[in-house]
């Protein structure tokens, strides 16, 4: 196996095992890496028992996975998988960073890590050297001192071990913040500062097994590939291509910040009851000429370097310093939440990332959380004396806060934006839920669909029947299903390449060896790790199950007439979108209920999914 290490880790932090498996050639031909392994793992290990398994008990299993590409192509990038304690599905779920090249220098190709240690842990592996260490002192920390403690502990132990190196580089780090010590169900697996494996809440599990980071330092090589001078090749052809089509390089995402409010029409604003704004302090130049102090920032071997430093070096917010922020954060810690200074949205996306928060699902979050206090549905007893208002930084600095710390209304909006609104509707006699903008669970992405100008509002029930539901990076499509399980399984920076599908072929090829036929992965392959995830899904349990003929469909909100705008008015109809939906079932193998069918799924060899489905079929 070329480009493979061809072994992962398998660790049980109840008993301290740790151990190695060998990959299987079939299996990684079928499934690659990331997304898709992890369907793989997950329904071997847990699929019969899946609707009893409680994501934050100890037999949940956290994947962290590799794929053949990394090391290779443009960008380091790491998937977190497991069972979601937001959709109580699976959600492969992606952050950039040199993690995955340290493991993989290490020699391995991914973690599976199940149980829980009766202290708090951090996995330390340098090469074939795996331990876990006591992580009792730097339990509380925040992101940027987590990162700071473990560098220094890690550079101190290598350098005495192995004097020979002299002086180690730091340490590639996951790691988890109070949010996911607390297990906030909105909190992330970090990497670097500010980079966030934020969908699917696996900060929390991280929480639940007592486990506050994993740090990999390796010091072989890289997996040997089949045709290394086709390799560079193709590796050059990448990099010319990806520049010549016109990269985020100048302004990162953070050009979303007021284009998509001003020219698309589908920007969260103020918990979306908005969607247009001319607010041109969310320009990227606004950022780029006062905050940026590196322009150019780019993960392990990225030409696009599409992220940039931000800092705020005076005044009373002084000391924030977070990256870019990308679009989605503006979006979030910003225009969601009513703020339109650019200074104000670096200091809550800093308060954010250290928190070890998503800032897409927290603030929505926030958002909700601010709406219900306007319409005087939650009061300032019950958020602590915090007053939510729109556009107060400090306000919404101390509401993070509140969540993390679950405290009074926290303890409850730490259980995300969906389970929020069903406790707070009991609460308070009055049906919140229809202000909670989320899909089976999962807050949504920053990328509204009533306009129809942004990308995902080509296809109205994109984000509703996807398998990763809210999420902006995997939408449904009524042509091809869904092509992020592509992009996830071999785990690329979907920003740093931007050369086309036939060049990828290509240059998989030449890292494997094998072939990798594009329709044969729209039929088969990547179809086959949808129908898991749907499963997953579908099964769901213990707290939630999802009835697809209620819950594929997209929150009330987004079928209110945009107010404001230049599309003012516009909306999907429901009725239209019922009709797609029902499409869409047919176009993907499932049943008039949403289903995988029995036919769609024995095709594709899943019989022991069909078997296991059969009891929904039957409900």
């Amino acid at each position: 196996m070329r480009g493979y290490c061809g072994k992962i880790l398998d660790i049980d932090l109840s008993d301290g095992r740790v151990k190695t498996i060998r990959l299987e050639e079939e299996v990684l031909r079928d499934y690659v890496g990331g997304r898709g392994l992890a369907a793989k793992i997950l329904w071997d290990r847990l699929g019969e028992r899946w609707d009893e398994i409680d994501p934050l008990e100890p037999e949940n299993v956290l994947t962290v996975l590799t794929g053949p590409l990394t090391g290779y192509i443009p960008g380091g990038r790491i998937c977190i998988s497991g069972k979601s304690p937001l959709t109580n599905g699976m959600i492969g779920s992606t952050a950039g960073g040199e993690f995955p090249i340290e493991l993989k220098c290490s020699g391995f190709d991914g973690i599976l890590i199940s149980g829980k240690s009766e202290k708090p842990v951090y996995i330390l592996i340098n090469d074939e050297h795996v331990e876990l260490r006591d992580a009792s002192r730097i339990w509380g920390l925040d992101g940027k001192q987590t990162v700071r403690a473990i560098t220094r502990e890690v550079r101190d132990l290598l350098s005495m071990r192995e004097p020979r190196y002299g002086k180690w580089k730091e340490p590639s780090i996951l790691y988890i913040g109070p949010a996911g010590e607390n297990m906030v169900r909105t909190a992330a697996v970090m990497q670097k500062w500010s980079h966030a494996c934020g969908y699917g809440g696996y900060g929390a599990v991280m929480g639940s097994k007592n486990l506050k980071a994993i740090a990999a330092k390796g010091t072989g090589p890289l997996p040997e590939v089949y045709d290394e001078e086709r390799m560079k090749s193709l590796l050059k052809e990448i990099i010319e291509e990806t520049i010549k089509t016109g990269t985020p390089s100048v302004w990162g995402t953070a050009a979303g910040g007021y284009t998509v409010g001003y020219k698309t029409s589908s920007e969260p604003i103020r918990n979306w009851q908005e969607e247009w704004h001319d607010e041109k302090s969310v320009g990227a130049d606004r950022f780029a000429w006062r905050f940026w102090v590196k322009r150019y920032w780019s993960d392990f071997g990225c030409p696009v370097a599409c992220l940039k430093i931000a800092a705020i070096k005076s005044g009373p917010l002084k000391g924030a310093i977070t990256d870019n922020p990308d679009y989605e954060l503006i979006a979030y810690c910003g225009t969601n939440l009513g703020i339109f200074d650019p200074e104000a949205i670096i200091y809550l996306s800093s308060v954010v990332d250290d928190l070890g928060l998503s800032g897409i699902n927290a603030g929505n979050v926030m958002g909700f959380a601010a709406e219900l206090y306007e319409r005087g549905i939650l009061t300032k007893e019950d958020l602590d004396g915090i007053e939510p208002k729109w556009g107060d930084v400090k306000a919404f600095e101390e509401l993070a806060h509140l969540i993390v710390e679950r405290r009074k209304i926290g303890d409850i909006l730490a259980e995300g934006v969906y389970r929020a609104a069903i406790k707070i509707s009991e609460m308070k006699g009055v049906d919140v839920l229809k202000y909670a903008v989320q899909f089976k669970g999962m807050e949504v992405g920053a990328h509204g669909i009533r306009s129809g100008l942004d990308y995902t509002g080509k296809w109205p029930m994109c984000y509703a029947c996807s398998t990763q539901p809210g999420d902006h990076t995997s939408i449904a499509s009524p042509k091809t299903g869904e092509d992020a399980t592509l992009f996830d399984s071999l785990v690329c920076c979907m920003m740093s390449y931007r050369a086309g599908r036939e060049l990828l072929s290509k240059f998989y090829e030449a890292i494997t060896g094998w072939k990798l036929d594009q329709e044969l992965w729209s039929k088969k392959h990547g179809r086959r790790i949808v129908q898991i995830q749907r499963a997953l899904l579908l099964l769901g349990g213990p707290d939630i199950r999802w009835d697809p003929l209620r819950d594929d469909d997209n929150p009330p909100r987004w079928y209110d007439p945009l107010p404001s705008g230049p599309k003012k008015g516009s909306a999907p109809d429901r009725k239209e979108c019922m009709r797609m939906r029902s499409e869409y079932y047919k176009m993907m193998g499932w049943d008039e209920n949403g289903i995988p069918t029995s036919e769609e799924l024995k095709s594709l060899g899943l019989e022991q999914v069909d078997k296991i489905l059969q009891k929904l079929r039957k409900e």
